[in-house]
């Protein structure tokens, strides 16, 4: 038997460190060629690496969260024949060692409970053996403790019971498997003090817990990216109502007529094209600072980001040339990259290069947000939510569908008149939608 070292990979582009998001085994575990092993996250994209080899796990070279070097030793894998690791060389280089087995669960003292016991029954005389019931229950798992926003797990007749007895759940630690709360666990919260739902104090019970989650992965890109724009970039935001009643009513009408062979618009097929046609105008905001070299790069393309929510947190991958594209073809490559950074299946070449972003909550956009620029571009433009509003129209009260754009800029390259001057050019094309197809 020999031992085969696998090492962080080169992964091109001039990426010298790597971070660990998350592991895909575990010492011990058997491996087949070619199967993932761990995921890593450059600056740009997560990267899977394989295993080069069959074998079983020694042990694991780092912890999730912990920065790597391209060539630094990740897995060691025990493999038939000699392997890729020479005798003496790398011997002693310190691994993560297996985990060792779990050991049987020990009763915990009556006093250690983090819950309130039943009383038990009267003890035994010494020479006459527990019964199997209390010995099962003596060995049972300690109640797990949820997170904040974990439901409760409970069979249908728990929680029937639950029910009949007045006991919120969710107050309720389970000592089952995963969890879950048994018929023992409502019993045991009923006879240690736990009250009705209705009761004033299972309400208002004072909570001590605490949570540490590391930063890792995507969350500490986002954070270490979002603290360095707003560390370099001095923002300033502009704020702006429009009045999108004839946007609105034309969406409907092209949704009605194309939708099923061309697929639905959403607003931001609009609001792109029309960002597209006022950057001609000002081009010093579809640009991106270089800090380090002092020098601004002004872009005739439009490589337009959309903020994305992900599971993991935000990203923007970027709809490439949106100056190319009709409204259709707009709204179905939003819908491809977005998809993209939420499954994980982003082309690295779309995560990196947008000259200006989008961003949008729809209709949790609120009525004014002050959107953080993605750094090194200059401009980001925000839509808040469509709301049906009274407004003046020829000294009469119309209910109008107005909408508000909240846009942040640079200040080191676009000055306040300018980034006015944008947003009310954008707002013209959307009030007036047939100026959008008009060259």
């Amino acid at each position: 038997m020999g031992i085969y070292v696998i090492r962080v990979p080169d992964i091109g582009e001039g990426i010298a460190e790597v971070e660990l998001v998350a592991w895909h085994v575990q010492p011990g575990e058997e491996v087949r060629e070619d199967q993932p092993i761990a995921d890593v996250m450059t600056d740009k994209a997560t990267v899977e690496i394989p295993s080069h080899v069959h074998g079983k796990i020694l042990a694991l070279g780092a912890e999730v969260g912990q920065l790597l070097s391209v060539g630094a030793e990740l897995v060691r894998i025990e493999v038939e024949g000699e392997g890729n690791l020479k005798e003496g060389a790398d011997a002693a280089a310190p691994v993560a060692a297996p985990a060792p087995a779990a050991a049987a669960p020990v009763p915990a003292p009556a006093a250690a409970a983090p819950e309130p016991q039943a009383a038990p029954a009267p003890a035994p005389k010494a020479s006459t053996p527990a019964p199997a019931p209390a010995a099962a229950r003596a060995a049972a798992p300690v109640p797990r403790a949820r997170k904040a926003d974990e439901p409760p797990l409970a069979s249908p007749a728990v929680r029937r019971q639950a029910l009949d007895m007045g006991i919120d759940l969710r107050l309720v630690h389970g000592s089952g498997p995963a969890g879950r709360i048994l018929h023992e666990d409502l019993q045991a919260w009923a006879e240690g003090g736990g009250q009705p739902v209705g009761a004033v104090s299972s309400q208002y019970v004072e909570r001590h817990g605490e949570e540490v989650i590391p930063v890792i992965g995507l969350r500490r890109r986002i954070a270490q990216k979002m603290q360095e724009a707003k560390r370099r970039i001095p923002h300033f935001s502009y704020v702006e109502e429009m009045d999108v009643t004839e946007l609105e009513a034309l969406r409907q009408q092209l949704n009605q007529r194309h939708g099923a062979t061309r697929g639905k618009l959403t607003l931001l097929p609009f609001l792109a094209r029309a960002m597209v046609l006022a950057l001609r105008d000002f081009p010093q905001i579809n640009a991106r600072y270089d800090d380090e070299a002092g020098t601004v790069t002004r872009y005739e393309a439009v490589h337009l980001g959309i903020a994305t929510q992900t599971d993991g947190g935000l990203m923007v991958p970027v709809l490439r040339h949106a100056e190319s594209l009709d409204l259709w073809q707009c709204a179905a490559g939003v819908a491809r990259v977005a998809e993209g950074a939420r499954s994980g299946r982003a082309a690295r070449d779309e995560l990196s290069g947008s000259t200006i972003t989008l961003t949008s909550l729809g209709a949790l956009g609120g009525i004014v947000s002050t959107p953080v620029i993605n750094h090194p571009e200059v401009a980001i433009v925000g839509v808040n939510r469509m709301v049906e509003r009274p407004m003046l129209r020829g000294g009469q009260v119309v209910a109008r569908q107005l909408m508000n754009l909240s846009s942040s800029f640079d200040h080191r390259v676009v000055d306040g008149m300018d980034a006015a001057r944008f947003i009310q050019a954008v707002r013209a094309l959307l009030e007036n939608p047939a100026l959008l197809f008009v060259e």
